[in-house]
Formats: structure tokens, sequence, C-alpha cells
């Protein structure tokens, strides 16, 4: 009888330890971001149809340069003799995640020449969404701690700043 009991006992505490942790992921899940007081809305889960979507696009059309592992080019940070910059890494080594959802996509769209950049612009051989989809492909790569980060910055910069 008292070994029922036991096993009783260790049955329940697994069950509240199991509901525990899912009632914390669900908080997660549906809290706000917030940083340096800014809140943005809650991290959305990752689009997994578009991030392979975007997959075998970025291998097509990004991985010549920006690595097939994202890990960019050797010295990405120095300047090459005609002041432009080699491709940065895309994974969380580089600086992807510190800009926000509409610069990324500009950049490939356009190219990276007003960033020091020789990126060529990819508006004439992808569309928007295969843009997209290849934009969700590294970001399904990144942590959650970058993610979120991308996310805050994208909800709080959603748009190009107006210059003088």
């Amino acid at each position: 009888m008292p070994l029922r009991v036991l096993i009783l006992a260790a049955g329940l505490g697994l069950l509240a330890i199991g509901a525990l942790i899912f009632v914390q992921a669900q908080r997660q899940a549906t809290a706000p971001v917030v940083i340096n007081g800014t809140a943005a809305p809650p991290l959305p889960a990752l689009d997994r149809s578009a991030a392979a979507l975007g997959e075998p696009l970025y291998q097509q059309y990004c991985a010549a340069c920006h690595g097939q592992d994202l890990s960019g080019a050797p010295g990405w940070k120095t300047s090459l003799p005609d002041g432009s910059f080699p491709p940065p890494p895309h994974d969380e080594t580089g600086h992807t995640w510190h800009h926000p959802d509409f610069l990324l996509l500009q950049i490939m769209a356009e190219g990276g020449q007003l960033y020091d950049g020789v990126m060529p612009g990819f508006s004439e051989q992808l569309t928007e969404t295969e843009m997209a989809a290849i934009l969700e492909f590294i970001k399904s790569r990144w942590d959650r701690e970058a993610r979120t980060y991308q996310w805050w910055i994208t909800n709080v910069h959603p748009t190009p700043t107006p210059g003088p």
C-alpha cells in the first residue's frame, strides 16, 4: 500500500511540474517584449513553411557570399582597399539581427551599396515573398534572444525614419 501511495504522489508531482512549465511557456509566448522600457508585441512563432521555402533560395542566392552556414566572409568587420566591407555573417556572430525587417528586405532588394557593401540587389530575381522567406530562414537559425531583439527592433522601427 505505501508503494502505491508513493507512486501516486510522484505521478501527481510530475504532473504539477509539467503544468507549471506549460503555464510559464504560455505566459512567455503572450508577454510583450520590453527592452529599455519600450514594449513590442509578443514574439511570434517562426513561420516554418516560409523558412523551408527560404532555405534553398538562401543557398542559391546568398550562400556563395554569406556562407552556406550563414558564417559570412572572414574579416567581415575590416574594410577592403576599395572601402567596401566583406559579406557579414547572418548567424548570431554578425549584426543582421540588430536590424529591422524593412532594412534587411531593402538591402536584399536594392543591394548594400548604401552601407559600404558591394552586395547586388535581388529585386529582379526574387519576389517580395521569396525575400521574406529567405529572411525567415535566416531568423530560424538564431537563438531566442537574437530573435526577440530583432522582433523588438522591427516593431520599434518598422519603417525608415525620414532624413533631413
